[in-house]
């Protein structure tokens, strides 16, 4: 029998076979999981605000429910963090912004509410980079998230503390979004898995925006499988989100286990040009992995693909600079001056070049899958072009040290794609390969996620925070 003192490492998975059993409860998890929080959180600041009494509220009700037959399923009294940006009810959701600090929702978002309705314990609101516009999770208001393979290293954003807490064992699953790369980044960077599902899967209602029309939610978690149990929770059609997708949604565990034998997987020089030589390195070692689990590698051109970044940025910082358009008027000085920069920015695109980068977008999603996938069933490249610099080499001119230069396309495409640890540093820090797939075939991106996984068994090396 598992005992309290080793929990943390647990994935989702196999905690939530721990409960179904009986052989852990749901408050012995919980509880097992704050005191880490207490202990961790400290150093790596991952939580903004940490809801340890309604936790044990919820644990007890789960620990209830399932004692009286009355299981809901594999999220049933597991602890989950949110990042914090998703309106959670009578809890303070601060999008890691000063301008605020003081909200506290009236609603859960529909996000949320799904997770509570499958039974998850949510432990906690977790740190962002400020108002999600920025990839280093290093924040002037609540402090910066710190990486746990090296706490001078940052978490990537703008996920930052979801990173961070998973792979701490500060949770078992959590929340992010994904605008230009805000849950692969910050997965690739912390060494856990993290998928953005198809743009309109999941609801973003009630979820403070960045830009809309490049917006994403979807889970962050140590396992491939275990995303899949979250997105299974999490997604599905909302009829008062103007952006939900109204298509069905599949079983994402059903095939879970078919392996790679007779996919077609697309290997593309264009995503390499600008990577280090030890991610070229990790990257290499992944596609070889995957042919000898039987997949067909293919070169493929994505020069389309590439030249979506310049377009996803405009779009992005036209659409963030609306969203906060007042407070860079009245309030300068309560922005963060990386974001400040960014949002001016914004406010200093061209119509003409927002309607043509609009255009462009509206082409992209109606082409793209067979643009640069005809012929292949997913897209694979490294996660981040370098690995997780030092927060001291930050600066101000180059903010976003080039870390969503891959991702960032296929917020723009709106395709589901899913970054997975593939190899470490010579310094021990994560890196991660980014899998790319058709629209609403999520299931084929964990699929291949899960068999690389199985294959590397790099899930059991641990971050040196303890």
């Amino acid at each position: 029998m598992t005992t309290t003192t080793d929990l943390h490492y647990l994935t989702l998975h196999e905690m939530a076979e721990q409960i179904r059993t009986k052989q852990v409860s749901p408050v012995d998890a919980t509880r097992a999981t704050l005191d880490r929080i207490e202990r961790l959180n400290p150093r790596l600041n991952a939580y903004i605000t940490v809801t340890a009494d309604q936790a044990m509220a919820d644990a007890r009700a789960a620990e209830q429910e399932i004692a009286s037959g009355k299981y809901r399923g594999p999220l049933h009294g597991v602890p989950f963090g949110v990042k914090d940006l998703c309106d959670t009810k009578g809890t303070l959701t601060t999008a890691g912004s000063k301008i605020m600090a003081a909200n506290v929702p009236a609603q859960d978002a529909p996000v949320v509410q799904k997770l509570r309705e499958a039974g998850a314990v949510v432990t906690g609101k977790l740190n962002m980079h400020e108002w999600a516009l920025g990839t280093t999770g290093l924040n002037p208001h609540f402090g910066d998230c710190k990486n746990p393979w090296n706490v001078e290293h940052i978490t990537g954003g703008s996920s930052s503390g979801s990173g961070s807490a998973v792979a701490a064992g500060m949770c078992y699953a959590a929340l992010g979004s994904d605008t230009g790369g805000s849950i692969r980044v910050p997965a690739a960077l912390c060494g856990i898995a993290g998928i953005k599902p198809t743009y309109g899967r999941v609801s973003k209602r009630s979820v403070v925006p960045l830009s809309v029309s490049l917006d994403h939610i979807g889970p962050m978690a140590r396992t491939a499988r275990d995303c899949a149990l979250v997105l299974q929770a999490i997604a599905g059609y909302d009829a008062e989100d103007p952006t939900s997708a109204n298509v069905h949604v599949d079983d994402y565990a059903a095939n879970i286990e078919a392996g790679l034998k007779g996919l077609r997987i697309g290997v593309s020089s264009v995503a390499l040009d600008r990577c280090t030589p030890e991610v070229l390195a990790a990257f290499e070692g992944a596609v070889k992995q995957l042919e000898q689990l039987g997949a067909k590698i293919t070169q493929v051109d994505t020069s389309v693909l590439a030249g979506y970044f310049g377009p996803g940025a405009i779009i992005l910082l036209s659409e963030a600079a609306a969203v906060h358009h007042g407070d860079i008027a009245k309030r300068p000085q309560d922005f963060g001056d990386d974001v400040l920069m960014r949002l001016k920015a914004g406010t200093e695109t061209k119509a003409v070049d927002y309607i043509r980068a609009m255009e462009l977008l509206r082409e992209a999603r109606r082409t793209c899958d067979e643009a640069f996938l005809a012929g292949i069933d997913l897209l694979v490249m490294p996660s981040t072009t370098i690995p997780s610099p030092r927060s001291d080499s930050v600066t101000l001119e180059d903010p976003t040290v080039g870390l969503g230069r891959l991702t960032l396309p296929t917020d723009f495409t709106g395709q589901p794609a899913m970054s997975v640890p593939c190899g470490f540093t010579n310094d021990g820090l994560p890196l991660g390969l980014m899998l790319v797939g058709r629209y609403f075939d999520e299931a084929t991106v964990l699929r291949a996620a899960h068999a690389y996984e199985q294959a590397a068994s790099l899930s059991s090396r641990r971050p040196p925070i303890d």
